[in-house]
């Protein structure tokens, strides 16, 4: 037990003179989640709170026109600003330049003439389906498109949605002129206004439920997001000093002078991993209490912490022994430094791509699907999602935790051979 902790002291040491390796466990990550997590959170405002401000150049003069701009003003996704004047593809852009708007549509002059016609055209259609004498009925051409203008940085998904809106919004107006037409062509009178919007508004309600597996509802933010991934980065990035002393005390002759001493190196080891387990569990502390008090002062939302705290240290200090065992694998099997900092960046990075830290893992397809499996980062991120997304407990997170277990293993495993394979114990 003395030989332990002398060794522990031995490891703090070493690791206190490495201020490189301080700040990049600690300094880079915390700049990270901080930088990431506003990106993300702006993106998700956009897309759940702010409005898309949309500039609509109305050149028709009926009413329908009128009641299409105030439809997609209550969709509730838009903020409608109107610009005057016949616009061009080239003006109309130059006013979306000039007022910030990521949309602009141009409402063609014969809109609400043609809807009209169009309308009392199917209204005609279906009293004679009826076997009702309608109005006679003609070809009709089609209503001149609306000339939906976006801005290129906006998303696929988005700009579908956008337009999936607007196409509702005219379809209500079809169908309200449609309505009008079959009532005075049956009753010859107009529709009374309380039965068009009990007919208009007679819509089958969907209820949103998100779903966890503790039953809870808890809506996911960007912090809830980036923190956990985040802090998964920073862990294992310990390899640039765990890995690099490894490396300093082979070249050193560090080894060969402990197998002359009444210990092992097994014992060095297992220092190092005690020390570096305790530094990955001081990162996620530090970057977790960022988000809960730090980050609430800078306008983001505050990381909520799971119910289940057992869980969460259960998690984190499984994902900190498999990227301390990472780090000292790579180490016995470098020969320099170089190699473990060219290696241990670009392996990190790559990991933690393919493991869903930078693209989530749902929206991968084929074989990055499936390799996403072999990232040890991957089962760490699904570990803490189910904490804090789902509020999971202890047991909802096992098969999580059980192949990153496996995955520590093979690292142990790799890095006894390594040692043995060297000589080195």
């Amino acid at each position: 037990m003395f030989k332990l902790l002398a060794t522990i002291l031995k490891d703090i040491r070493v690791l206190w003179r490495d201020k490189m390796g301080i700040s990049l466990m600690f300094v880079m990550p915390i700049i990270l989640v901080i930088v990431v997590t506003n990106i993300q959170n702006s993106t998700f405002q956009l897309v759940s709170k702010n409005k898309l401000l949309i500039l609509i150049c109305n050149q028709d003069t009926g009413q329908q026109s009128k009641q299409l701009i105030t439809a997609i003003d209550k969709i509730g996704m838009f903020k409608v600003s109107q610009v005057s004047g016949a616009h061009t593809e080239k003006t109309m852009t130059g006013a979306m330049h000039d007022r910030d708007a990521l949309l602009g549509v141009i409402i063609p002059a014969n809109f609400s003439s043609k809807v009209v016609a169009r309308s009392k055209n199917a209204a005609g259609k279906a009293l004679s389906g009826f076997g009702l004498q309608g109005d006679t009925l003609k070809q009709m051409d089609n209503v001149d498109p609306l000339t939906l203008y976006y801005n290129p940085v906006l998303q696929e998904s988005l700009r579908l949605s956008v337009a999936g809106g607007i196409h509702s919004a005219i379809q209500l107006i079809e169908s309200r002129e449609t309505l009008r037409s079959l009532y005075f062509s049956i009753n010859e009178k107009q529709m009374p206004e309380k039965l068009e919007n009990d007919l208009l508004n007679n819509k089958t309600a969907i209820n949103e439920v998100p779903v966890s597996k503790s039953g809870s509802h808890i809506s996911p933010n960007a912090t809830q997001h980036n923190v956990p991934a985040w802090t998964i980065f920073a862990m294992f990035f310990v390899i640039m000093s765990l890995g690099g002393s490894v490396v300093r005390e082979k070249l050193s002759g560090s080894f060969i002078r402990l197998k002359t001493l009444p210990t092992n190196y097994l014992m060095g080891i297992m220092s190092k991993q005690i020390v570096y387990i305790g530094v990955t569990v001081l990162q996620t502390a530090v970057i977790f209490s960022i988000g809960i008090w730090l980050f609430p002062h800078m306008g983001l939302p505050t990381l909520n912490l799971p119910s289940d705290l057992l869980a969460l240290i259960v998690v984190t200090f499984i994902c900190g022994w498999c990227a301390v065992s990472y780090a000292i694998c790579i180490g016995v099997f470098a020969e320099t430094q170089e190699q473990v900092n060219g290696f241990g960046a670009i392996s990190i990075v790559i990991l933690s791509a393919i493991g869903g830290l930078m693209v989530p893992s749902f929206a991968m397809q084929g074989f990055f699907k499936n390799a996403a499996n072999l990232s040890p980062m991957h089962w760490c991120l699904e570990a803490y999602y189910t904490l804090f997304l789902q509020n999971g407990k202890l047991g909802d997170v096992m098969n999580n935790v059980i192949p990153l277990i496996i995955i520590t293993l093979v690292f142990q495993f790799m890095t006894l051979w390594g040692l043995k394979r060297k000589n080195l114990i």
